[in-house]
C-alpha cells in the first residue's frame, strides 16, 4: 500500500495543510518528505518525493518556484508544499497555481506556524504504517500468484482482513519494461540511474491511476522489471475495457518511457482466485510474444496466442526474417520497382479467404484484374494457391510481416 497526497492532506496533526492545485494527482504515492534547500531540485529527486519550500536558506520568487514546479513535474515527484507566511514567502503566485494545476502537480499551501518537525513525524509514522501494510498485502498477492499455499480458504481470509477484494473475477496483467542497458550504455551511470528511478515511477503512477479508474483496484505487484496487476473482469465486456484501458495506456506512455519499452501481456479472462496462478502463467507466455515482435504489438493477450505463440518461440529473429523474404520476398522486391499492387492483392485474397468476388471488391478493381495479379504473384513465388502447403506458407509469411511493421 502507498502513502499518497490525499492520505498526507487527511493526515490529523495536518489539517491547516490545503491543496492549492493538482487535484488531478491527489492519488500520487510519496515516497518520502524532502526539503528543498538549494536552487533547483532536479539533481537532488529521483521521483516520488513530497517536496517541501520553505524559502529560509535560499530566496523563493515567482521565477524560482515555476522553476521548482517543472522541475518536480519532469522529475516526477509525489508534489509540492510550499509554506507561507509574513517573513519568507508570503503568498503563493498566481502563475505558480496555475502552472501546477496545467501539469498536474499537486501544490500543497503550509502555514509557517505548522511546525516541520510535527509534519515529518506525521508523514514517517503514516509512511511507515503503509509500507507494513503494503508488504503485507503483497506477500498474500504473491502467495495467491504463485499458488504457494496450504490453505486457499485461510489466505483468503486474510486478504479479506486486508482490504484485498481476492473474490472478484480478474484477469492478470504482466508488464515489462526493457531496455536500461541502452540508458546505461548512452549515459553516465548517476544520470542513467536517475532517469531510470523517474521511468519507474512514472509508470507506477500512471498503472495505479489506470487501474483506480478500472475500478475494484488491487495493489500492483512490483517485482524488479516486472509489475502484476489484477485487472476487475467479470464478463466479456470487462475484457475489451481492460485492454482498451492497457491499449491506451502503453500509447501515452511510449514517448515518456523512451528509450525504454513497455511489453504487456494479458492472461485469460474471468479468473478467480485459485486460477490465478493459470492466468500469471498465460500473462507470460503473452507477454514473451509482444517482446518478440515490438515493432507492432507491445500488448498481447493469451486468448489471441494461437501461432503467435510458436512463433515467439523462435529466438533468433533473423529466421522469420528469412521465411517472410523465402516466401513473399520476390512480390515484395516487385512491389518496390513498379507500383506497389502484389502485395496488398495477396493481402486482400487471404482476407476474404479467396473469394475472388469480395477479394476484388476491397480493393476496388475488376475481377480479372485480380485474377492476372495472383497468376502473377504464383509465377514470382513459385507457390500454387491450390496447394495447402503453399498456402500455409504464405500465409504465415504475411502474419510475421505485419507484426514485424511499424503500427
Amino acid at each position: 500500500m502507498s502513502l499518497t497526497v490525499a492520505d498526507v492532506l487527511a493526515l490529523p496533526d495536518l489539517a491547516s495543510m490545503h491543496l492549492r492545485a493538482g487535484q488531478a494527482g491527489r492519488d500520487n504515492a510519496v515516497r518520502w518528505p524532502y526539503v528543498a534547500e538549494n536552487e533547483g531540485i532536479a539533481d537532488w529527486v529521483m521521483g516520488g518525493e513530497l517536496i517541501f519550500v520553505t524559502g529560509i536558506n535560499h530566496p523563493r520568487d515567482e521565477a524560482n518556484l515555476l522553476r521548482l514546479v517543472r522541475e518536480g513535474h519532469e522529475r516526477v515527484v509525489a508534489g509540492l508544499v510550499i509554506l507561507t507566511g509574513a517573513e519568507f514567502i508570503q503568498a503563493i503566485p498566481t502563475s505558480v497555481i496555475a502552472e501546477a494545476e496545467r501539469l498536474n502537480l499537486p501544490l500543497i499551501e503550509q502555514p509557517y506556524a505548522l511546525k516541520m518537525v510535527v509534519v515529518t513525524q506525521a508523514i514517517g509514522t503514516a509512511l511507515v504504517q503503509a509500507q507494513q501494510l503494503g508488504r503485507s498485502r503483497q506477500h498474500v498477492l504473491e502467495q495467491v500468484l504463485d499458488g504457494d499455499y496450504q490453505s486457499l480458504d485461510v489466505l483468503l481470509q486474510r486478504g479479506d482482513s486486508l482490504g484485498l477484494a481476492l473474490h472478484v473475477p480478474r484477469q492478470v496483467a504482466l508488464l515489462r519494461l526493457d531496455g536500461s542497458e541502452q540508458l546505461f550504455g548512452d549515459l553516465p551511470d548517476e544520470d542513467a540511474e536517475r532517469q531510470l528511478q523517474s521511468r519507474q515511477q512514472l509508470l507506477q503512477r500512471r498503472l495505479e491511476q489506470s487501474l483506480g479508474e478500472l475500478g475494484d483496484a488491487l495493489p500492483l505487484v512490483s517485482q524488479g522489471r516486472h509489475w502484476i496487476a489484477l485487472l476487475p473482469c467479470p464478463d466479456a465486456h470487462a475484457e475489451a475495457r481492460n485492454r482498451q484501458a492497457m491499449t491506451v495506456l502503453l500509447d501515452e506512455l511510449r514517448p515518456q518511457l523512451g528509450p525504454l519499452r513497455l511489453f504487456l501481456g494479458l492472461g485469460s479472462a474471468g479468473c478467480d482466485a485459485p486460477r490465478f496462478a493459470q492466468g500469471l502463467g498465460e500473462a507470460r507466455q503473452a507477454l514473451s510474444v509482444a517482446q518478440r515482435f515490438p515493432e507492432r504489438l507491445g500488448l498481447c493477450s493469451f486468448n489471441e496466442l494461437g501461432v503467435l505463440e510458436l512463433l515467439g518461440a523462435i529466438r533468433d529473429r533473423s529466421l522469420l526474417d528469412r521465411f517472410v523474404e523465402r516466401v513473399v520476398g520476390p512480390l515484395i522486391g516487385d512491389d518496390s520497382r513498379h507500383q506497389p499492387v502484389l502485395m496488398p492483392t495477396l493481402e486482400a485474397w487471404f482476407a476474404e479467404n479467396g473469394n475472388l468476388a469480395l477479394a476484388a471488391q476491397r480493393l476496388n478493381v475488376h475481377r480479372n484484374t485480380l485474377s492476372y495479379r495472383l497468376q502473377r504473384i504464383e509465377a514470382l513465388t513459385g507457390c500454387s494457391f491450390e496447394d495447402p502447403h503453399d498456402r500455409l506458407n504464405i500465409s504465415v509469411a504475411l502474419l510475421i510481416r505485419r507484426l514485424s511493421s511499424p503500427a
